[in-house]
């Protein structure tokens, strides 16, 4: 089998009602705007997908189809996923390609493999469960009474835990973080994300709280430029961390996070930041042989496989970014997430796609 097509498809995604943040100055929700579909088409008629949803997608996927992406992958034999992934690294090495396109072509990979093998993806991955807790992953709500309400309603639909994203203040988040604590009792998961919003002093000492408070994990609050820094905070303060979301080289950095002694709960796996499939099960077996979690980052598609194939995570991340809290359609009464079925990985639900992509939609 040889791959004859790599195509990009321009999609509309609509912009989210009513817009989000990380934390004050991190806007969360974009505008409506355009994505992009990655198709890679083979001689025996077969094909896999990949969505690409930041920002400037369209065009950027465009560029990279055109310039980079055609001339290296057609000819080649789309079973040899290895070798691919590290040609797009090789790539990068002079192109520099964006953080989140890393993944994409061995994401659409996977998801032939899946389509050719008839199954899901996370079962051609080898399959570790079929259901998973979510937790209420937070935008940034104004007060702290509204961060307690959405609390509420998020452990009433179901969720197993909380994770905020809070102002960025670690004065005022240190606050929150307690009061919620208090407010839901110990027995209650609960996570904080800094968005990579403090420098090291204020990351030391919202950590105390976090700590003081009995957080699970503290996750990102410093850029992940810096592992010295990382390794520091987590001398410095009791409560867990989760690190190499953000920073670039999969499973490679996550490895320089771990040998400084940095990653005290574990890292980040995920399609669109650790470099697709390939690159987040890597990052997953390596904390693994730390004994360390890969929490997977994200509430897309592919990471509900992931889900679903790495042993060493505890959650599906859900987002929760409206008041009244909108149960995300993947997690049932229960706060679970179910397996998915059908063949492959297959394309969020509800985008405007063209005729030629639409197939590859998930069902609603």
């Amino acid at each position: 089998m040889r791959i004859t097509d790599v195509e990009s498809f321009r999609v509309h995604v609509p912009a989210v009602h009513p817009p989000f943040k990380w934390r004050e100055g991190l806007a969360g929700s974009a505008p409506a705007g355009d994505g992009a579909v990655l198709r890679i088409g083979t001689d025996a008629g077969a094909e896999g997908v990949a969505f690409f949803s930041r920002p400037g997608a369209g065009v950027m996927l465009d560029d990279l189809v055109e310039r980079v992406l055609r001339p290296e992958l057609i000819g080649a034999d789309p079973a040899n996923r290895e070798w691919l992934w590290h040609r797009i690294w090789e790539l990068d090495r002079i192109h520099e390609l964006p953080l989140p396109t890393l993944g994409l072509v061995d994401t659409a990979l996977w998801d032939l493999a899946g389509r050719i093998a008839d199954e899901p993806t996370w079962r051609v991955l080898g399959g570790f469960r079929t259901a998973i807790p979510a937790y209420a992953s937070t935008s940034t709500f104004g007060t702290v009474e509204e961060f307690l309400d959405v609390a509420d309603q998020s452990l009433a639909l179901g969720y197993h835990g909380i994770k905020l994203h809070a102002w960025g203040d670690a004065t005022r988040d240190a606050k929150l973080a307690i009061a919620l604590r208090e407010h839901v009792g110990d027995a209650v998961p609960l996570m904080y994300d800094g968005s990579a919003g403090f420098d090291l002093p204020d990351a030391i000492r919202l950590g105390h709280a976090l700590s003081d408070a009995g957080y699970l994990w503290y996750e990102e609050p410093m850029r992940e430029f810096s592992v010295t820094a990382y390794g520091h905070l987590a001398r410095a303060v009791a409560v867990p961390l989760v690190v190499a979301e953000t920073s670039d080289g999969a499973h490679m950095n996550s490895a320089d996070f771990i040998a400084a002694g940095a990653a005290t709960f574990g890292v980040r796996a995920s399609t669109t930041l650790r470099g697709g499939i390939t690159g987040a099960m890597r990052t997953a077996h390596l904390a693994d042989a730390y004994r360390l979690r890969a929490e997977v980052h994200g509430s897309d598609i592919p990471n509900q496989h992931l889900c679903m194939a790495i042993s060493n995570t505890t959650y599906y991340e859900s987002l929760v970014t409206s008041n009244p809290v909108r149960r995300e359609a993947v997690v049932d009464e229960d706060g679970m997430v179910q397996a998915p079925t059908e063949p492959g990985i297959a394309l969020p639900a509800g985008l405007d796609y063209p005729s030629s992509v639409a197939s590859f939609a998930r069902a609603a």
